[in-house]
């Protein structure tokens, strides 16, 4: 598996773009100076495996597929992507622990190349308010933590949270989950949909092993400077 990152490696860059071929051609740009690559839903579905092939030339991909779905189902889905040799693997916490669990032992088919199994607890579009829309009580940050014991315990390696909710689950759980953060923007970027934000900078200084970028570094005029400016503000 991966080892925790430092600098530079502790950023994914989203590849959140319609087509392989631009993806394959801004991975290549941005691989020496960023740590995987999410390929999403909708590279993904665009353009499916070669599409992750592309981006798994140049980088290791952080497959940011969200699966949520019964645990056979779930592990069937896991022991079909293993050949593509994600480095990440997403699912929702929500499917409960046996589905948590199916993938995991799934996932073990791949011995020391499977993948790091990752929950995902709440989305960063999500609020209180959306989140009670749902009938989810509470606020975010509670289910944020009622979902990481659920998916930790059922063997997930680590966590997709906001990067509000970090402090509280390292407080909650120590050193030991891995945590992939989205919904990180540098200071004086848009928030576009994104309700629950932070810099780079604070991310890191709270706890969390990787930051997941889009659109500040893939809609920059220069992508590369944007992704290296990102990197010269983290702490080493």
């Amino acid at each position: 598996m991966l080892p925790r990152p430092t600098r530079a490696a502790r950023i994914i860059p989203a590849l959140d773009l319609p087509t392989a071929a631009d993806a394959a051609a801004l991975a290549a740009r941005l691989a020496p100076h960023a740590g995987p690559m999410k390929v999403g839903l909708e590279l993904f579905c665009a353009g499916g495996p070669p599409a992750m092939q592309g981006v798994a030339a140049v980088a290791p991909v952080f497959l940011d597929l969200k699966l949520h779905d019964i645990p056979n189902t779930v592990a069937g889905a896991v022991r079909s992507l293993l050949p593509l040799r994600p480095a990440m693997l997403t699912l929702h916490a929500g499917g409960g622990a046996p589905m948590i669990a199916a993938a995991r032992q799934a996932a073990e088919a791949a011995g020391d190349a499977r993948p790091i199994i990752l929950a995902v607890t709440v989305l960063t579009s999500m609020d209180a308010a959306t989140l009670a829309d749902t009938g989810v009580a509470g606020g975010p940050a509670q289910q944020v933590l009622r979902l990481a014991r659920i998916a930790l315990e059922a063997g997930a390696d680590g966590l997709v949270c906001s990067p509000l909710e970090v402090p509280r689950i390292r407080d909650a759980f120590g050193a030991a989950p891995l945590l992939v953060v989205p919904g990180i923007r540098p200071a004086g970027s848009a928030t576009d949909d994104q309700s629950r934000i932070a810099t780079p900078e604070q991310a890191v200084a709270d706890g969390a092993d990787w930051l997941v970028i889009g659109r500040p570094i893939t809609r920059a005029d220069d992508p590369v400077a944007a992704l290296r400016a990102i990197a010269a503000s983290l702490p080493a």
